[in-house]
């Protein structure tokens, strides 16, 4: 039977549990721990990473990953196999209500990281030497930017085939085709021949209930599709885009968008108009393509270049 083994704590079949990593101290010397919270079945199976809050300020990842963990902690039956859920990764930016670190370095972009880097490079080598080794997939989750939402999606290079076939199982409105980023999280899991899908949902610093359910919901798909759990709920109707870009707006002013998230819109077709604060002039923005609204900026006051709608293709 195979076994888990993190910073020492090795987790036998059927065990429950909680393991405190140290990672640094804050300048007042109070030590910051990682917490991660290990769920295993006394039978053989796949290794599944459940993680949020790589950006600090995407609470909706934390909080979908809390709540995937209460309810296999209240009954949820882990058939095989092992979870390794970790709600909250940088918790240095989560003290802040920020995507990055005290000094602003992004997680995201400092894998697979150095033990004697900046904060965000000693997290990464955590993640990168402690957690990729043990897993076999994982799904991280995240949101939009600052007052950028994204409807409900799996990113995933359609180069990793077998990561496609799990982004299907998940089942959630649409599936991008995403490249990898080097020094990102994902490619340094794909790098270790290992397949971690990154659910975009919501916007930062704002929860968003039908992205959190929708995380959830598409999580237990996945996990009945490699058998760990009974649950039987049918995918979304799921759209797989091949490509995607943003709208940008070709004025300053108000921002006023005709579509919602999920709307499908039509090339030619007029899906936001920008105005100045007088009304003296409007500059209407027309799809420059068919495609599917998947990201929408929320701000009203945006500038020349800004991007407002993003817009992804079958």
């Amino acid at each position: 039977m195979r076994e888990v083994q993190i910073n020492g704590v090795r987790v036998r079949p059927g065990q429950a549990v909680n393991i405190e990593l140290p990672i640094a101290k804050l300048p007042t010397h109070t030590l910051i721990d990682l917490p991660i919270f290990i769920r295993s079945s006394k039978e053989d199976g796949p290794v599944i990473l459940i993680s949020g809050g790589v950006h600090g300020d995407e609470i909706n990842g934390v909080v979908t990953a809390k709540k995937i963990l209460e309810e296999f902690d209240s009954g949820l039956t882990l058939l095989k196999g092992t979870l390794i859920i970790i709600p909250l990764v940088n918790i240095y930016g989560f003290l802040s209500n920020s995507r990055t670190f005290p000094d602003g370095r992004d997680l995201n972009r400092s894998f697979p990281g150095n033990k004697k880097g900046s904060l965000a490079s000693r997290i990464a080598y955590i993640m990168s030497s402690e957690i990729i080794p043990q897993i076999d997939f994982g799904i991280d989750f995240h949101t939009g930017g600052r007052m950028l939402s994204n409807h409900p999606q799996i990113r995933v290079d359609f180069k990793d085939k077998a990561a496609l076939e799990l982004a299907k199982a998940f089942g959630t409105h649409f599936v991008v085709n995403s490249k990898h980023i080097e020094k990102s999280f994902r490619k340094t899991a794909f790098n270790a021949k290992k397949h971690l899908l990154v659910y975009e949902g919501g916007e930062s610093m704002r929860l968003d209930n039908y992205a959190i359910e929708e995380g959830i919901t598409g999580t237990k798909r996945l996990l009945h599709h490699l058998g760990m759990i009974d649950f039987d709920q049918a995918s979304k109707d799921t759209v797989v885009l091949k490509e995607s870009e943003w709208t940008r707006a070709k004025a300053s002013g108000i921002f006023y968008s005709s579509v919602r998230l999920g709307d499908f819109v039509r090339k030619g077709e007029i899906i936001a108009r920008i105005s100045d604060p007088y009304g003296q002039v409007v500059v209407p923005i027309k799809a420059a393509t068919n495609g599917h609204v998947i990201g929408l900026n929320n701000n009203p006051v945006i500038n020349v270049g800004d991007a407002v709608i993003h817009l992804g293709k079958e």
